[in-house]
């Protein structure tokens, strides 16, 4: 049996055992002790290795805490469409371009730096992660280390944030997208 878009109903409901699962933050044996099935058996229904049966439904959904109907149904299309108000705080202001989450834990911003931010705090913060930079206008000043860089439009920089960094202006605003990780948006974003 098939729904409307062609997908065969077992096919949706292995996707939505997956989803549900990682949605709660949930272990495959987690679900599995709950489920009373072994952890394997759990893996091969999500992957379509074993065969689901309709007796599978009711414990998996208790399991995941819904009703056998949410693992059936086809779950609501979500507007792709990311919207938000601009965030300033720090001379910075951010326009979230991705929701928090389904990136792997990488948040996308489109920031603008206002020509106010010259001037780097002492120290220059350093914490754990990753940070990809793109500048679309004006020429950003990016302290890394001892290095004290122009980033032009146009460049594009990578470093690990255990290196000592700050960006801001050399003259105009500058405009750039920035691919954090969650602890470079709470160092460099917070509200």
């Amino acid at each position: 049996m098939t729904d409307a878009p062609g997908e065969p109903v077992a096919e949706r409901v292995r996707r939505r055992l997956r989803e549900l699962r990682v949605e709660r933050g949930l272990t495959l044996e987690v679900v599995a002790n709950r489920a009373a099935i072994d952890v394997s058996t759990l893996s091969r229904l999500e992957s379509g290795k074993r065969r689901l049966a309709l007796d599978h439904l009711p414990v998996l959904a208790e399991a995941l805490g819904v009703s056998a109907d949410e693992l059936l149904r086809e779950p609501a299309r979500e507007d792709p469409r990311v919207r938000g108000r601009p965030v300033i705080h720090d001379g910075l202001t951010r326009w979230s371009l991705t929701r928090h989450g389904p990136a792997g834990g990488l948040h996308a911003f489109k920031i603008r730096i206002d020509p106010g931010r010259r001037f780097p705090p002492d120290p220059l913060p350093v914490h754990e992660g990753h940070e990809w930079i793109y500048v679309l206008t004006g020429r950003m000043r990016l302290l890394l280390g001892d290095d004290d860089l122009t980033i032009e439009p146009g460049e594009a920089v990578e470093f690990s944030t255990w290196l000592p960094h700050w960006f801001g202006v050399i003259e105009e605003p500058v405009e750039m997208i920035a691919i954090f990780g969650a602890h470079g948006e709470r160092v460099h974003l917070r509200d």
